[in-house]
């Protein structure tokens, strides 16, 4: 899809800001309990330098088992990865428990996609190449956006309520997927939840349980010794993809611990984010010859 000038030429202006964030309801959340900061979800904005822009975007949602954020190694060092390679990214501040349940936090992912693709030409980004990448709980998050969306409300009086929710891709890095096996012992069900979940919404956000053929393209990557999110969980979401024949890669490390983000630390693990960098490829979310050597 072709960028209009003007609108690659207002991104431009904006890539060579400061990241600034944006609340998602400037009216109030849906379901807000207050009007303090736990209740206004919000978007910060990295854009890249125009001369490198891939005219594409991504949604980070950090980890945190639905009680805490880890905003820094799960969220502002993801944007500039992205950014260095020429992505527009965007780091989801969204609500937790236990002051919040389900749905207030997929209320907010699917606001954010929704904004992002209904500001896309402001960024100089195509609204088909807007995608979806999150940690531990925040990929639980994303994989539940990529399994539950819609096509936006074409009578609604805003841009943004019309805009479909679905991520174009999805990354998912560590994910707890299912709440409905021998290896669900997760610590964040509550916080999403509350204390005594009702089965249905567990397998309502069972994600393997909603795997279509229109589900995103996606990447997975955990680690074997993961100790707190077991790797089978990225396992039973690459084989549901397999059966519906949606595009997906998953790699599987031997070592690592839980929550490693870019594991800049370790020369092995540290290998992974080349990995996605070469799907991004495959995928025309980054140009093909686009430099290998970032870090």
């Amino acid at each position: 899809m072709r960028i209009p000038l003007l609108a690659l030429l207002a991104a431009c202006a904006m890539a060579a800001s400061e990241p600034r964030t944006v609340l998602l309801w400037p009216n109030g959340a849906p379901g807000a309990v207050g009007g303090q900061a736990a209740d206004k979800p919000t978007l910060t904005i990295y854009l890249p330098d125009q001369a490198k822009a891939a005219g594409s975007g991504v949604i980070i949602c950090p980890g945190g088992g639905y009680h805490a954020l880890a905003m820094d190694h799960e969220g502002v060092r993801v944007a500039g990865w992205y950014r260095r390679r020429g992505v527009a990214a965007f780091v989801l501040k969204y609500r937790l428990g236990p002051r919040y349940h389900h749905p207030a936090m997929l209320d907010d992912a699917q606001r954010s996609i929704r904004w992002v693709r209904a500001h896309a030409a402001e960024f100089g980004i195509s609204p088909d190449k807007i995608g979806m990448m999150g940690f531990s709980a925040g990929a639980h998050l994303a994989s539940v956006a990529g399994t539950h969306f819609d096509e936006g409300d074409p009578s609604a009086a805003g841009p943004i309520r019309r805009a479909s929710s679905r991520p174009d891709f999805l990354v998912l890095c560590y994910p707890g997927i299912s709440f409905l096996t021998p290896y669900s012992d997760r610590g964040d069900l509550k916080y999403l939840l509350g204390e005594n979940p009702d089965p249905r919404l567990m397998e309502l956000l069972s994600s393997e349980r909603h795997v279509t053929a229109r589900t995103p393209p996606t990447f997975l990557f955990h680690t074997d010794s993961d100790p707190r999110v077991s790797a089978e969980h990225s396992v039973l979401f690459y084989l549901a993809l397999r059966a519906h024949k949606v595009p997906a890669e998953l790699h599987i490390y031997e070592q690592g611990r839980h929550g490693v983000g870019l594991a800049e630390d370790d020369p092995v693990l540290g290998s992974w984010p080349a990995r996605l960098q070469d799907w991004l490829r495959v995928h025309r979310i980054l140009p093909v010859d686009e430099p290998s050597g970032l870090r």
